[in-house]
C-alpha cells in the first residue's frame, strides 16, 4: 500500500474520494453536493480514475497543514503533493522513500529543484485548470464591461430601445453604415489600454499570457518582484502600488486573502484611479475595503466587475446591486467542476506513472482477444 502525503487544500480533498475506503459520510455528501449541479457522478468518476491507475489503490493519504507535520508524514511516503508548503533539503532527507514530488501549480519557488535533481526525483508540475478558468473570466469581465454587454443584451428591438428611453432613430443608410443602430455610447477597445495586475502568482500570470493577445500593455505589483527573465517572458513591468492604480485603465486583483492583503485596496488607492477606469476582482472581496469601494462607485468616477461579494449570496439590499457601473457574477470564475476533477485525475495519473517507473506500481492490464 502506497503512502501519499498531501497539503490540505479544498481541491486536493477530492483525493479522499479516490483513496479513502471509509470516507466520512459528512465529507462524502459535501463533495458529492459540490458536483451535483453538473450531474457528475463521483462514484463513476472514482471507478474510472482507479481503473486507469491500477495498483495505486488502496493507498494511504496523509493530510498536512504545516512544515513540521509535513516532515513527519514524509518518513515512509511514496509521493507528496504540495501547493505552498516547502520541499527543501530537510523534507527530502525525511522522505527517503519518495518516488515523486507533485507541485499543485506551475510556480516551483517552494521546491528545491536542484536537490530533487540530485536525487533523480521527478517534480511533477500540474497547471491548474481552475486558474486558467479564473484568468479567462477576468478577461471576460473586462471585455463585457468595456463593450457594455450587460447593458445592451437584448437591446435589439425598437420596442426595447423605446422602453429604455432611447428611441430608435435610424441612420441615413444612403451616406452612412448601419452598425450600432441602438446608438450605444462608451464602447472601448482593449488594444492599447494598460492592465495593472495586483499580484503575479499562478492566476496573475495566466491573465498576463492571455491579455497580450488583446494588445493590452501590462504592469504589475507585488511585494517580491519577479526576476528579469520571467518579466520579459510575460511582457510585464513592475511598478509601485500607487503607480499601479494611477497609471492604468484596468486594475485586476490576483492576490490571496490574508492578514497582509485584507483591505489592501482602500479609499487612497481607489482615489488614484483614472476617471473611466475599471476595477476587476476575481480573488476575494475583502481585499478591497467595502465602504471605500461603494463610495468610489457611487461617485461614478470608476466602474467595477466583481466575481466575489462580501456576502455570498449577497443581501437583497446590497448597495452594489443598485449601481449601473457594476458588473456582478456569482463567484463562477473557477468554471465547470470538470476543472478540479481534471486536476485530480492528472495528479493521480502522474504519480502512478512515476511509481511505476520505479517499480512500485503495476502497469495497466491490457486485454487481448484470442485469435480465432
Amino acid at each position: 500500500m502506497a503512502v501519499i502525503v498531501a497539503e490540505d487544500d479544498r481541491v486536493l480533498r477530492f483525493l479522499d474520494v479516490l483513496f479513502e475506503p471509509q470516507l466520512d459520510p459528512v465529507r462524502a455528501a459535501a463533495l458529492a453536493d459540490y458536483f451535483a449541479h453538473e450531474n457528475l457522478d463521483l462514484g463513476a468518476w472514482k471507478d474510472a480514475v482507479r481503473t486507469r491507475s491500477p495498483g495505486l489503490f488502496p493507498s494511504t493519504i496523509r493530510w498536512v497543514t504545516g512544515p513540521d507535520a509535513l516532515r513527519e508524514a514524509l518518513r515512509d511516503a511514496d509521493a507528496v503533493v504540495v501547493e505552498k508548503l516547502k520541499i527543501g533539503k530537510a523534507e527530502l532527507a525525511a522522505g527517503r522513500s519518495l518516488a515523486a514530488v507533485c507541485k499543485f501549480g506551475t510556480i516551483t519557488d517552494n521546491i528545491d529543484l536542484a536537490a530533487c535533481g540530485r536525487r533523480r526525483l521527478p517534480v511533477l508540475i500540474v497547471r491548474r485548470r481552475t486558474n486558467i478558468a479564473v484568468a479567462e473570466h477576468a478577461l471576460a469581465l473586462i471585455l463585457a464591461s468595456f463593450k457594455r454587454l450587460p447593458a445592451v443584451s437584448g437591446y435589439v428591438t425598437v420596442e426595447r430601445m423605446n422602453a429604455a428611453g432611447r428611441p430608435f432613430r435610424p441612420y441615413d443608410r444612403r451616406h452612412a453604415g448601419g452598425n450600432n443602430y441602438a446608438r450605444v455610447a462608451g464602447l472601448r477597445n482593449l488594444s492599447g489600454l494598460t492592465l495593472g495586475l495586483l499580484g503575479m502568482g499562478e492566476i496573475g500570470r495566466e491573465v498576463a499570457m492571455r491579455a497580450r493577445a488583446f494588445g493590452l500593455n501590462l504592469v504589475y505589483h507585488q511585494r517580491h518582484r519577479l526576476d528579469a527573465a520571467t518579466e520579459a517572458g510575460l511582457a510585464v513591468r513592475h511598478c509601485a502600488l500607487p503607480a499601479l492604480f494611477s497609471g492604468v485603465d484596468v486594475v485586476s486583483v490576483h492576490v490571496p486573502l490574508g492578514p497582509a492583503t485584507r483591505g489592501m485596496v482602500g479609499a487612497k488607492e481607489l482615489a488614484l484611479m483614472k476617471p473611466g477606469s475599471l476595477l476587476v476582482n476575481t480573488s476575494r472581496a475583502e481585499i478591497v475595503e467595502r465602504a471605500a469601494l461603494t463610495a468610489a462607485l457611487r461617485s461614478g468616477t470608476i466602474s467595477a466587475a466583481l466575481d466575489v461579494q462580501y456576502d455570498e449570496p449577497a443581501a437583497a439590499d446590497d448597495p452594489l446591486l443598485g449601481l449601473d457601473n457594476v458588473l456582478l457574477t456569482p463567484h463562477i470564475a473557477g468554471g465547470a467542476r470538470v476543472n478540479p476533477a481534471g486536476d485530480i485525475e492528472e495528479i493521480v495519473s502522474r504519480i502512478w506513472r512515476s511509481m511505476r517507473g520505479r517499480g512500485r506500481a503495476p502497469a495497466r492490464r491490457v486485454s487481448r482477444r484470442r485469435k480465432p
